[in-house]
């Protein structure tokens, strides 16, 4: 690690110690870029290997990317920095899922979809195929949990 970010990183610790600085402050601290070529950026953090809810975010980002043009990152927590947790969820920096907090670290595609709308994600001007094949994922995925 640099000296510089080594100091930056044991200034926060001293401060979080002291109060001046939340221990959820330093958590929450987003790996990667917050936007991509002036589009805020969909980030993940997820387990190492990743879990259910992690694979259920991959999926989500899969799916809102057939819809919307978004730059989606996907970062194992063990290269996420101190403090990170998987799963985890950010758009353009803010925090929308986390693991122990927010949703449990869990999104869900309408979630999403209404911050990038209301955020007015440009989207594409051809739906991807991958929603083409949801209904039939989603019977497969419940045959599964049915034990069929």
């Amino acid at each position: 690690m640099k000296t510089h970010a080594r100091s930056a990183l044991l200034s926060l610790f001293a401060l979080a110690q002291f109060g001046l600085v939340s221990g959820s402050a330093l958590a929450q601290q987003m790996p990667g870029p917050k936007e991509l070529n002036g589009q805020k950026v969909l980030t993940l953090i997820s387990r190492d290997p990743p879990g259910v809810r992690c694979n259920n975010n991959i999926q989500i980002a899969a799916e809102l990317s057939n819809v919307y043009k978004i730059p989606v990152v996907v970062v194992p927590v063990t290269y996420a920095g101190p403090g990170a947790k998987a799963p985890s969820v950010y758009y353009g920096g803010e925090l929308l899922a986390q693991d122990g907090g927010d949703f449990d670290g869990m999104s869900s595609y309408q979630m999403i979809a209404d911050v990038l709308e209301i955020e007015g994600a440009p989207k594409q001007e051809q739906q991807g195929r991958l929603l083409e094949v949801k209904k039939d994922f989603e019977a497969l995925k419940a045959s599964i949990k049915a034990g069929n």
